[in-house]
């Protein structure tokens, strides 16, 4: 009998019809440490499932990548779901993974650390972006489903805390496929409307399941973006979605939230009252404290008599005066004395004194003192200044004193 040849493509497609007729094949379940994971452009997904005894190729295609709730990393631990098959132009027989869960750890999970860390990353849930809720809001938009017990509480304790306050309910799908834009839109909705002072975006409680919509980052990005104050009511106490730490303000429960929103009116009145006995007592202590300052102003001497105290300043003033005459004109009598004496003094050696007892004074041509006959010489011209005026001479002869001619 002759074997008949088979081509590689024919071969490969005898293994592919063999692995996917297989029935426990055809839907498996794999439990394995992602390796080598690859996120492709194209939106698939390419990744190695392994053990300590073994590794398997995986693939995940962009159709059903798209319905996961997580992003997968490396190292985690997965079991994917899915049909073994063969493909055909690389030869290897691979696993094509339809949806995957995290071992030991739910997927919602996951996606929830996931994305709180991403966006707490970014900043979003920082304090700074907190905006003030008004104390006394005049509207007051509600986020929520119509027809659940957290729309009647809210309204309900809104409306007892405080009366005056008008309420507008924005419908909103809670949970389900649905529920994350419904809530985005209608946040944003909130927005255009005119004049809302405030909203609070909420539900009852619930599983992790039922409350996934507030943990979408289409609402998270929704509520930071909201121009207008946003507190969260959703679920119990216990519960803490992605909503919860962007919003300005996180209450409890629905009704937490409806306390947190508005005043009690009754402690604004207690308040108000409390503050108007305050007014009038500070008025009246105020009012006595001027009263008894005016009564000692009346009795004040200076306001009684305000002219006598100009009247004692002009005395003083007309007594300085007088003090000051008398010692200017001291002053000016030993002035004129001491000038007095100086003249005298300057008089005394005055040239003009000498010259009234008989002596003059002898001058050259350059007006310089003659004051020996070493400095003249015969035929010189002098000036001999006299008391009444000058004469101009010339020397015809000139002798030495008496003392000159005296020698050693």
């Amino acid at each position: 009998m002759q074997i008949k040849t088979l081509s590689v493509s024919e071969v490969n497609r005898y293994i592919k019809r063999i692995l996917t007729s297989d029935p426990i094949l055809a839907h498996i379940h794999v439990k394995g440490e992602i390796s080598n994971y690859n996120f492709h452009s194209s939106g698939h997904m390419y990744f190695t499932l392994k053990d300590r005894g073994g590794r398997i190729n995986c693939v995940m295609f962009r159709s059903d990548c798209e319905r996961l709730k997580f992003i997968p990393e490396e190292g985690m631990s997965m079991v994917c779901r899915g049909y073994i098959s063969l493909y055909e132009r690389g030869g290897q027989y691979q696993l094509y993974v339809r949806n995957m869960e995290p071992a030991g750890i739910g997927a919602l999970y996951i996606a929830y650390q996931q994305l709180k860390e991403r966006l707490e990353k970014e900043g979003i849930f920082d304090a700074k972006h907190k905006k003030q809720l008004p104390y006394i809001p005049e509207k007051i938009a509600i986020i929520t489903s119509p027809t659940g017990a957290a729309v009647r509480d809210i309204i309900s304790i809104v409306f007892r805390r405080f009366p005056g306050v008008e309420l507008y309910v924005f419908p909103v799908l809670v949970q389900g496929e649905y529920a994350a834009p419904s809530i985005a839109n209608a946040i944003r909705l909130c927005n255009d409307f005119p004049d809302i002072d405030v909203a609070i975006v909420g539900r009852g409680g619930g599983s992790m399941e039922e409350l996934w919509a507030f943990n979408e980052e289409e609402v998270a990005r929704a509520i930071f973006c909201s121009d207008i104050p946003i507190i969260t009511a959703i679920g119990h106490e216990t519960d803490f979605t992605i909503a919860d730490f962007v919003a300005d303000l996180r209450a409890a429960t629905p009704s937490a939230a409806a306390e947190l929103v508005v005043p009690n009116i009754m402690e604004i009145r207690e308040y108000m009252n409390s503050a108007k006995k305050r007014l009038l007592n500070s008025i009246s202590v105020k009012t006595n404290t001027l009263q008894q300052r005016l009564s000692l102003i009346e009795n004040n001497y200076f306001l009684r008599y305000p002219l006598n105290s100009i009247y004692e300043k002009q005395q003083y003033i007309d007594d300085l005066i007088r003090r000051f005459k008398k010692s200017l004109e001291t002053k000016q009598e030993f002035k004129k004395r001491h000038l007095t004496h100086i003249g005298e003094r300057l008089n005394a050696l005055s040239p003009l004194s000498v010259f009234s007892r008989g002596y003059s004074i002898v001058r050259d041509e350059d007006e310089k003192v003659i004051k020996s006959i070493n400095q003249v010489k015969r035929d010189q011209i002098l000036n001999i200044d006299l008391i009444d005026g000058r004469i101009n001479c010339k020397v015809i002869k000139y002798m030495e004193g008496e003392k000159n001619l005296v020698r050693p």
